[in-house]
């Protein structure tokens, strides 16, 4: 969906949808996971995958989590490991070494690879060597191909220009800079000082460096933030004009997440702020030329998203949009999801149990989901709602020989509720999010999870606004 203007939003429709719900970068979403699929099932997938038509014609997308930060980011829901100790990044490589071998046992060596991403944590927490060793051991595993997207979070306040030469240096083409908002005020709130100027100082060396693509995070509804405050902070991005902008809607779950329970509820701000934060960066953002990709995204529109979502081809994963729709993901390292065919697999969340694992000589996976004819069927319909902004009912028809107006009768009922609010448009040949249902996009898919369906707790998950 291309939303052309951004219209207000009523007090109604934000107090009827001021629920919890997921943010689907994948149906069932990972809370669905199971203990019952383990390691013996993830062996299971990739020898399906080598034995079948996918190791030929499907490349592999790689996620590799790298848990560390020297500092702690009150409102971070990741996985991390705060520490000084530079030195446990030299154990935590050599078991991400002993698990690519795993993965080379059931595979083989030389698996193509178009897209890799380094999340964490804080990569950055990793030398200049460390990092070359890591990328070494990938590209001994896997075949790194030629015009691949090879991308990396940084936290600006780890890396200078001579530690970008060595990203170049490495093969990463692209840049994920963790910024947040840049208000003193809320940095200091959420304990992540950092100075505007080092922010615009290391997207210029970027540049001086031809990265393709340069990214900045974003997150409104912290604490400290207004409309105002943060007005003047997309101002600064519009200058920065980075070629992506993730804008995320802080997620306040203190019973999940520790360090959150550092942050003074009252100075969150409410639904309405948050919305109007929302509503004034959209605009500005498309005001300035960005492209509105997705939920979370803005593109400049040459870059590759943009291209994608002009093509069709926009997909969401478990790192968020992705142009990539149809590949296989291996995570590694402690934490992290992959997918392979039709199921979905964890890795152990605590470095003991991931040692411990490797240790044995077995993959750390401790958890996952093998995908029913349902689940697929279903999660076609989500992820074009999430992604493309419309379902065409012939299209699901002939991809799942179904019939889309008897299969989801009951999810259409809903849909006519939410046509009558004017957050979709419903005819015989589909569904369509309206520009105000954009807002609540989520609302709308979860309509057709048949999960969140059967089960109303709804506590493990963030406010839709």
């Amino acid at each position: 969906m291309n939303v052309a203007t951004v219209e207000p939003v009523s007090a109604e429709l934000l107090r009827r949808h001021d629920v919890a719900g997921p943010r689907y970068t994948s149906y069932p979403t990972a809370d669905r996971f199971v203990e019952a699929f383990g390691a013996d099932d993830y062996v299971r997938a990739l020898q399906q995958r080598r034995s079948g038509a996918a190791a030929l014609v499907l490349p592999l997308s790689l996620y590799v989590h790298i848990p560390f930060c020297e500092s702690l980011c009150y409102y971070c829901a990741c996985n991390k490991i705060i520490t000084k100790h530079h030195d446990r990044a030299a154990e935590y490589l050599r078991y991400l070494g002993r698990e690519v071998d795993l993965h080379t046992a059931q595979l083989g060596v030389g698996q193509t690879v178009t897209q890799l991403h380094l999340g964490g944590g804080t990569p950055t927490f990793l030398s200049d060597a460390e990092l070359r060793e890591l990328m070494a051991m990938l590209r001994r595993s896997f075949n790194l191909a030629p015009g691949g997207e090879y991308s990396i979070e940084v936290d600006p306040r780890t890396i200078d220009a001579r530690r970008l030469d060595t990203l170049a240096e490495l093969g990463f083409n692209r840049l994920s800079f963790g910024v947040q908002d840049f208000d003193p005020a809320v940095q200091k709130a959420v304990h992540r000082v950092q100075p505007a100027e080092q922010v615009f100082a290391l997207v210029q060396a970027a540049r001086e460096r031809g990265f393709d693509s340069v990214n900045v995070d974003l997150i409104y509804g912290l604490p400290q933030q207004t409309p105002e405050s943060f007005a003047r902070t997309i101002q600064q991005v519009n200058e920065l004009r980075p070629d992506r902008i993730a804008l995320y809607a802080y997620a306040h779950l203190p019973e999940r997440f520790k360090p959150q329970r550092r942050i003074a509820i009252a100075e969150l701000p409410g639904a309405a702020g948050k919305v109007a934060m929302l509503t004034d960066a959209m605009a500005r953002f498309m005001g300035a030329g960005y492209v509105y990709v997705g939920m979370d995204h803005f593109a400049l529109p040459n870059d590759a998203l943009a291209v994608a979502k002009r093509q069709g081809r926009l997909h969401r994963n478990f790192q968020g949009y992705s142009t990539q729709p149809d590949c296989d993901l291996i995570g590694l390292g402690v934490s992290s999801i992959g997918r392979i065919g039709a199921t979905y697999s964890q890795n152990a969340k605590t470095l003991e149990e991931y040692y411990d694992a490797i240790d044995h000589g077995r993959f750390a996976v401790v958890r996952g989901l093998a995908l029913s004819r349902d689940d697929l069927v279903r999660r076609a319909v989500i992820m074009a709602l999430m992604c493309q902004g419309e379902v065409l009912f012939e299209s699901v028809n002939l991809a799942y020989l179904i019939d889309f107006k008897s299969y989801f009768a009951p999810e259409l009922e809903a849909m006519h509720e939410l046509a009558e609010q004017g957050l979709v448009t419903l005819d015989d040949s589909g569904i369509q999010v309206s520009a105000t249902g954009w807002y609540f996009v989520r609302a709308v898919a979860m309509a057709f999870d048949r999960y969140l369906q059967a089960d109303r707790n709804r506590a493990r998950f963030s406010k839709i606004i």
